[in-house]
C-alpha cells in the first residue's frame, strides 16, 4: 500500500465557503494497493489506486485526537461528503480530522446511481488530474475501506479513527461491520446514518436491485459488536423512501450499540441542500433563515408541498457525533434513546401527535414545541424526491391556539424543551445560544396573517 500526495485543489464538494475561513487545509493523496474480496466461497485480488482528501486543523493544537473516515456517497453519481455536509460545523468546532475516501467504483469510474447525472465521476469530471486512478469494482470496496483507514494511522497518528457513512454508504457499512469488522479490526467505532433495512452484498451486486428487491431482508447488526456503534434513523428510513424500512432491522440498545430514532426528520432536507452549504458558523442569520425557508421546488422539479425544513436532524447528528466520539476514547457509552411509535398495520407508520407529528423517538423542541408539521414520508413518484420528506407550516390559527402571547410564549415553552433535549444528550450545549437565535428570528409571521 502507498499513499502518494498530488498538488493542486481536489476536487471534492465541501460547501460554497472557504474551508481556510474556517481554520483547515485540505490535502489529496492517491491510496495505490491489492484489495482483497470477503466472498465466503471465493476471495480474489484485484490492484487499484483511489484517492483521499485529508482536511485537518491548521493549527496542529487543534487536532482532538479523532480522525473521521467518511465511505463517500455515490447515490447521485459523484462522490459526496454526506456526513460532512450535514455536521461539519461540530467537525470543525471540535477540531476533529476528517478524510473523504473515494471507496466505490461509480465515484472514480462512473456507471449506476439513483438519480445521479452521467458524468460526474473523478475521471470524467477531470481526467488529468485523476488519469492514474483505477477501481476494480465495489467486490473490493470494503478492502479499500480497511487500507484507508491503516493508511490514515500511519500518516496522521491519530488517537482514534472512527468511520463514518450515509444513506447508501451506510449500506455498505454495515456490511463492512457484520463481515469485515471483526477480521480487519481498523476502526475504533462506526457512526451509521441514515440506513435503511438491508445491508449491500458482498459481492460488489448492485445495491439499488438489492434494496427494491421483493425478496431483500432486514439486516441487524452482528450481536457481538467489537466497538462503538451509534446508527442515526430518519423517519423516511424508518418508514418510507424503500420497500424496506429500518423497522424491520430495528434490534435493543447492546454494550456497543446506540439507534437514535429522530421524529419529525427526512432523510434529506434543507439544511442537506441550502443550509449546509453556507452554514459556517458566522453565516449571516437571515441567509441561514432563508435557506431554512420551506421550498416546494427540488432539483427544478415543482412539488405539491414543501420538502421536509426542520432543524433537529442536523442538530441530532452533531451530538451523535460527539456522543460517540466520546465513547470511543473513554469507554463511557452514549445515551439511549425511545424508539419512534409505530402502528401495527401495514404499511407501518409513525403514530401521531395531536398537532401530527411523530410520537416517541428522540425528543426535540421542533417537535414537543412546533411551528410546522414535519415528517419523511415524501411526495412524487421519484425515489430520490421521496428521500426529502415533507413539511407545512402550521397556519395563523393553529399558532394562535397554540401559543397565545405569540413569540414570547413560543420561546417560553421552546426554551425548557431545548434544555431538557440538552440535557438527555440529544443537542449539544455549544449549539443552544444559535438555536434559540434562530427559533426566535424565525417564528412564523406570515402564517400568523393567513
Amino acid at each position: 500500500m502507498t499513499v502518494t500526495p498530488v498538488p493542486g485543489k481536489a476536487n471534492l464538494l465541501l460547501g460554497s465557503f472557504d474551508i481556510a475561513d474556517l481554520g483547515y487545509e485540505a490535502t489529496e493523496y492517491f491510496l495505490s494497493g491489492t484489495a482483497s474480496s470477503y466472498t465466503p466461497d471465493h476471495r480474489e485480488t484485484a490492484e487499484y489506486t483511489t484517492r483521499m482528501v485529508i482536511l485537518t486543523p491548521t493549527d496542529p493544537d487543534r487536532f482532538n485526537g479523532t480522525v473521521l473516515v467518511e465511505w463517500l456517497n455515490v447515490s447521485g453519481g459523484i462522490d459526496a461528503p454526506a456526513l460532512w455536509f450535514m455536521a461539519h460545523r461540530e467537525i470543525v468546532r471540535s477540531g476533529y480530522g476528517y478524510v473523504a475516501v473515494s471507496v466505490q467504483r461509480v465515484g472514480v469510474e462512473g456507471g449506476e446511481s439513483l438519480g445521479g447525472i452521467p458524468g460526474m465521476s473523478l475521471k470524467a469530471l477531470d481526467p488529468a488530474r485523476y488519469a492514474s486512478l483505477h477501481h476494480p469494482g465495489d467486490t473490493f470496496a470494503y478492502s479499500i475501506f480497511s487500507q484507508a483507514g491503516a493508511a490514515i494511522r500511519e500518516k496522521l497518528g491519530p488517537e482514534h479513527v472512527v468511520a463514518v457513512g450515509e444513506s447508501q454508504s451506510a449500506f455498505f457499512l454495515t456490511t463492512y461491520v457484520n463481515a469485515v469488522d471483526p477480521l480487519d479490526r481498523v476502526y475504533d467505532g462506526f457512526l451509521i446514518h441514515s440506513r435503511f433495512g438491508p445491508a449491500a452484498p458482498l459481492d460488489g451486486g448492485s445495491i439499488f436491485e438489492a434494496a427494491a428487491s421483493a425478496t431483500a431482508e432486514a439486516v441487524t447488526f452482528r450481536d457481538d459488536l467489537r466497538v462503538p456503534l451509534m446508527t442515526v434513523i430518519t423517519e423516511t428510513d424508518l418508514c418510507g423512501g424503500l420497500r424496506l424500512g429500518y423497522h424491520r432491522a430495528r434490534q435493543p440498545d447492546t454494550e456497543h450499540l446506540r439507534t437514535w430514532e429522530i421524529p419529525g426528520t427526512a432523510h434529506a432536507d434543507n439544511y442537506t441542500i441550502q443550509v449546509g452549504r453556507i452554514d459556517t458558523g458566522f453565516a449571516p442569520l437571515d441567509d441561514i433563515l432563508a435557506a431554512y425557508a420551506p421550498t416546494d421546488v427540488l432539483m427544478g422539479q415543482q412539488l405539491p408541498n414543501a420538502i421536509n425544513f426542520a432543524p433537529q436532524h442536523h442538530y441530532v447528528l452533531q451530538a451523535a457525533l460527539d456522543k460517540l466520539a466520546n465513547w470511543v476514547r473513554t469507554g463511557g457509552p452514549a445515551p439511549s434513546a425511545p424508539r419512534i411509535e409505530l402502528t401495527d398495520a401495514e404499511p407501518v407508520t409513525p403514530i401521531l401527535d395531536a398537532n401530527g407529528l411523530a410520537r416517541g423517538g428522540v425528543r426535540t423542541p421542533w417537535v414537543d414545541v412546533p411551528v410546522a408539521r414535519t415528517s419523511g414520508i415524501g411526495s412524487g413518484e421519484s425515489p430520490l424526491v421521496q428521500l426529502f420528506g415533507s413539511g407545512e407550516l402550521f397556519d395563523g390559527d393553529t399558532l394562535r391556539r397554540l401559543y397565545p402571547g405569540g413569540v414570547s410564549d413560543y420561546l417560553e415553552r421552546f426554551t425548557p424543551a431545548l434544555d431538557a433535549a440538552i440535557g438527555a444528550g440529544f443537542i449539544l450545549p455549544a449549539d443552544r445560544a444559535e438555536i434559540l437565535e434562530l427559533a426566535a428570528a424565525g417564528y412564523p409571521g406570515p402564517a400568523l396573517q393567513n
